[in-house]
């Protein structure tokens, strides 16, 4: 009985291990990187993650690529007069020392551009960041339902 337990919660942990869904690259650590499932036909989609400096240094996140899209973009979302506009970043965006980057629906995030194919709900598409100090880092983008506000942890909608 104690041997089953023992192999039920080295399980369970492991299994937390995989969803808890991280890449390091140098001081940063980016978590939990989700997308949105896109329609057939859709030529664009969202992705979003954070992104923590432990180190005492900026760093700045500078470009991506995947093959899934033609171009990743970084992209700042902002209200004007009641109207949603969202526009390129070209200088990258800082990753404060000691600090967070969030990227999020409404605020900065990257857009794949030029999409290859639909994102299905349940894959996890390869994505390679390029920052300032850190380098460039490969991660797996979880895409979620379209109706997704944050990264699935366990089945449920997160934060």
């Amino acid at each position: 009985m104690f041997r089953h337990t023992f192999v039920t919660a080295a399980l369970i942990a492991v299994a937390a291990a995989a969803s808890a869904h991280s890449y390091r690259a140098g001081s940063l650590t980016i978590q939990h990187p989700w997308s949105r499932e896109t329609a057939p036909g859709q030529a664009v989609g969202g992705g979003f993650m954070t992104i923590v400096n432990r180190g005492g240094a900026d760093d700045r996140l500078l470009s991506g690529t995947s093959p899934v899209a033609a171009e990743v973009q970084i992209h700042t979302m902002s209200m004007d007069g009641g109207v949603m506009r969202m526009r390129q970043v070209t200088d990258g965006i800082a990753v404060p020392a000691k600090g967070t980057l969030a990227l999020k629906p409404g605020g900065y995030h990257i857009m794949f551009m030029g999409l290859k194919r639909p994102l299905k709900r349940g894959e996890r598409i390869p994505v390679t960041l390029r920052f300032q100090r850190a380098g460039a880092v490969t991660l797996q983008v979880a895409v979620q339902p379209v109706t997704s506000t944050g990264p699935e942890e366990g089945g449920h909608a997160g934060h």
